[in-house]
């Protein structure tokens, strides 16, 4: 149950990263609220997943997840430019995060 709070927190994580943009410093309401709401979700799934696994390996999940959302979303919307070699290391990211699921122990 823990790695499925941990990748939830981590997709929240790339809500929140992208609510920040879009609030403009906190000055537009409803991307404020998203970003706030979510951030507060995405650090209590992750703490509640530190329970069970490893700091380092949770923390790296949960970053890996919520960068690669982040730079994907980013480019399907036309915020940042596609490139294939994006795409790839994109990919390579999520390996490297299925790769830290598959070796790593729970405590």
């Amino acid at each position: 149950m823990s790695w499925v709070i941990l990748i939830i927190s981590g997709v929240l994580e790339a809500v929140w990263a992208t609510a920040l943009g879009r609030s403009e410093g906190f000055s537009k309401l409803a991307p404020t609220l998203v970003f706030v709401v979510a951030l507060i979700a995405s650090m209590g799934g992750l703490a509640w997943a530190l329970r069970d696994i490893p700091t380092g390996t949770a923390y790296a999940v949960w970053v890996g997840i919520g960068a690669a959302l982040t730079v994907a979303y980013a480019m399907v919307t036309g915020d940042e430019q596609f490139s294939l070699v994006r795409v790839l290391l994109i990919l390579g990211l999520v390996g490297c995060v299925v790769g830290l699921k598959l070796v790593g122990g729970e405590h």
